[in-house]
Formats: structure tokens, sequence, C-alpha cells
């Protein structure tokens, strides 16, 4: 069997859905004769945990080995959960976080993770070493240990480095600092793996010693167990359930679509009247507050953040699922995990997103209503368009050979694939 060291800071039992690519791909890669060995961070603070995503981590007798580190979140204290605070002093403490950490607030971990990097290949023999960014810090870890051991270096952009929907650069020197490290991690890499198609040509344009066949697209994706064991809720009526999985942040919010449905209990009642909204995740005081000056409250149910098991449970007892992507920079190049995992349940998603990888995956699911993210009057009149299909069970389907390609399982042959093609290339 191979052996891969598999470093993501992000894994279980941290939740939410940065975890979900690194946990599945790490699942599914003994099934295909390679033995990863998670190298992570301790049971640290953060705005969500998940143990049943531990469990399945358990289950699947991963070799996990957890680092301390001097990072932000071990400076929090021994209180696990971090309340989500307003978006915008979460957004003024993440700047802040930029002035002073370069490439981020993770630094302190990546230095502790490469320490103990080397003292688990310099007593073991591997074949690969695998990255998962961000945080972009430990590419950078990666890159190191490629210098030391030479092993073949995988990396995978979970997003972009520079210019991706959440970079702030307050100075030249920042902006120069950060290039620097991304140029010399990638000239460090063997093979870089992203989730779509935007991503890889921004990177091709950025960095033109790159090829076309150094950049390999793996999407994100659904893993096929999740959906089997879970136990479908037998609807209480026949209203239309629409549900959205995940948080509010940045430019993802929902004050478009609760806007939109206000103006439907005015001017369309009737339909508003046949509608459930359910907001599985962090739904922000200040998105109740909408709510509540709106006066929505009855059609609106929050219920906060669940563990994966039920978050799907959730979804598929769904009529409809709602997500959208802000119209921000580089808005092009999301394609948000949770798309995917509604791509699993196989149910009609309305999609509130602007051009780009996003609106590109809908378009191809099939089972799709698209509208651009801040329209309130394309939302509404969407919202009126699907409750008439659903009245008329005439939902649309979705399209088959475009879901299963993007099963866990074969999404890790794919990545197999790369790692065994470059081993015998070597």
């Amino acid at each position: 069997m191979f052996k891969v060291l598999f470093i993501s800071y992000y894994f279980p039992p941290m939740g939410l859905s940065g975890v979900q690519r690194s946990l599945k791909f790490a699942k599914y890669l003994k099934q295909f004769d390679w033995e990863p060995t998670v190298l992570t961070t301790v049971d640290t603070s953060y705005y969500a945990h998940d143990y049943s995503l531990l469990k399945e981590a358990e289950t699947a007798e991963l070799n996990i080995v957890r680092v301390d580190g001097k990072h932000i979140n071990l400076k929090l204290g021994k209180k696990k959960e971090i309340k989500m605070p307003r978006e915008f002093i979460r957004k003024t403490l993440s700047n802040l976080s930029k002035v002073f950490f370069i490439p981020d607030n993770k630094i302190g971990w990546s230095n502790a993770a490469y320490i103990k990097a080397k003292e688990i290949l310099s007593k073991e023999k591997f074949d690969l070493i695998y990255v998962t960014c961000p945080p972009f810090s430990s590419f950078m870890t990666a890159a190191k240990l490629k210098k030391d051991f030479g092993l073949p270096l995988f990396v995978d952009y979970r997003d972009l480095w520079n210019g991706n929907q959440f970079s702030f650069v307050p100075t030249p020197y920042h902006k120069i600092k950060h290039k620097n490290y991304e140029y010399a991690s990638l000239k460090a890499a063997d093979r870089v793996v992203v989730i779509n198609r935007r991503i890889k040509e921004r990177i091709l344009k950025q960095y033109p010693f790159l090829t076309f066949d150094n950049v390999s697209i793996i999407p994100h994706g659904f893993d096929p167990e999740d959906f089997e064991n879970a136990v479908k809720i037998n609807k209480p009526n026949n209203k239309l359930i629409m549900t959205y999985s995940g948080i509010f942040y940045e430019n993802i919010t929902p004050k478009y679509f609760i806007k939109a449905f206000k103006k439907l209990t005015k001017e369309r009642p009737d339909v508003a009247a046949n509608y459930e909204l359910h907001f599985v995740g962090y739904f922000r005081k200040e998105n109740q507050k909408l709510v509540n000056k709106l006066g929505l409250q009855e059609f609106f149910r929050d219920h906060g953040y669940l563990n994966h098991n039920d978050s799907i449970t959730r979804l598929i007892t769904s009529d409809v699922l709602w997500m959208m992507v802000g119209d921000t920079k580089s808005a092009e190049t999301i394609s948000t995990s949770k798309l995917f995992e509604y791509f699993g349940s196989k149910k009609p998603v309305l999609g509130c997103v602007p051009d780009g990888a996003a609106k590109t995956a809908l378009e191809e699911y099939r089972a799709s209503f698209i509208t651009p993210p801040d329209d309130i009057e394309a939302i509404y009149n969407m919202l009126i368009k699907i409750n008439d299909l659903y009245k008329r069970k005439m939902l649309p389907s979705p399209n088959e050979e475009f879901v299963e390609k993007h099963n866990r399982v074969i999404l890790t042959e794919q990545l197999v694939k790369q790692f065994q093609f470059f081993l015998k290339e070597e």
C-alpha cells in the first residue's frame, strides 16, 4: 500500500463545510491502496464542531496526528465553541489579522506542523505529500518538506490564494510577500489540484511557468453514504419546504431573498402561504432582525447548527434547496461545497449566483432555477414559478450523469490516478 502525508488544518471535529473535502478524500483513499496519515490541528476553538464527522474518520480507521501550535484559535481559551460575531465585527477582526500575519493567522500552527512532519517523514517511508489550502501557510510548510525529503508534492486549492473573495491586502509590502510566497510554493509543487476551471485559468495566468497539464480539476462532491444512511422526516403538511444549509458571511447574505419573499407576501399572499423557509447553520442575529422587521417570522424556521447527518436529513426532507453567491471580487471562481452536496440530494436548487463556476455547475445540473444574487424582482418571480411547478408536480429532475460525476468515491479515484500517474512518471 502506498503512503501519503495528508496535511489539512481543517479536519473533524471541526465542523462547517471546509472539512468535508479533506475528510472524504482521506476516507476513500484506502479503497485505492493509498494510506493517508492526516496531519491536522488539535481539537481547538472554532465556530462549530461536529463529532459525528470525527466518528466517521475513526470508523474509517484513519491515522490522525494532531499538532498543537501557537495560532489565534488556541489563544481564545478553553471554550471550544466561538460564538459567531456580527458580520461587521467578524470582517474587521479578520482584516486586522491579515495585517499582522502573512500569509494567514495559522502560520504558528504550520510551523509546528513542519516540525512534526519532519519527525514523521524521518521515521516512516512515504510516497507523496498532499496539502489542502487554505490555510496557505500550510502550503509553505509542505514546500519546505518537499525540499527536505524530495517527495512529490501535491497541493489542493479550495480557494485562490491571491485575489480570492476574502483577500485583504493592506499594503504593497503585503501584496509582494503574498505573491512571492505563492510563487515559491508553486515552484516546489509537482501537481496542483483545483476545484473548478475558473481557478485553474487564474492560476495559469498569474504563474506562466505552470503548464496546462500541471493543474488538474477535481471538483467538490457528495458522499453517497451520507444519503444512503439518512432518515427522511415525514412532512406534516403539503407546504413547499425550501431549505438553505450553511452560514452567511461577506457577500453571502439572505437579505435579497428575504426582501423578495416580503414582496411575495404583499403581492401574492396565496403563493407565500404555501412556503416554509428552513435554515440550517448559523442564521445571524442581523438576519433574524430583518425577518422580524418585515414581519415574516411565521414563514421562517431556524434550526441552528446541526451535525452533518441531521443536515443531510433536512436536505432530503426538503422540496427545493436555496443557495447564493454574492457578486463580489473573484465571484466567478467560487463553487461552494454545499452546492455539490445539494446535487447529491437530487433536489431542485434555486441558485442566486453571478456568472461563474457556480452558475455553470447549476446549468449542468439542470434541476435548477437561476437568478442574479441581488435581483429582488427576479427572485420574486422565480419563487412564483417554483410554487407553480410544485403544485403541478412538475419540478425538474437532475442530470443523473452529472450528479454521479461528483460522487466522492469517483473523485477520490481521480485524485489517486493523479498520484499514480506522477509516480509512474518518476
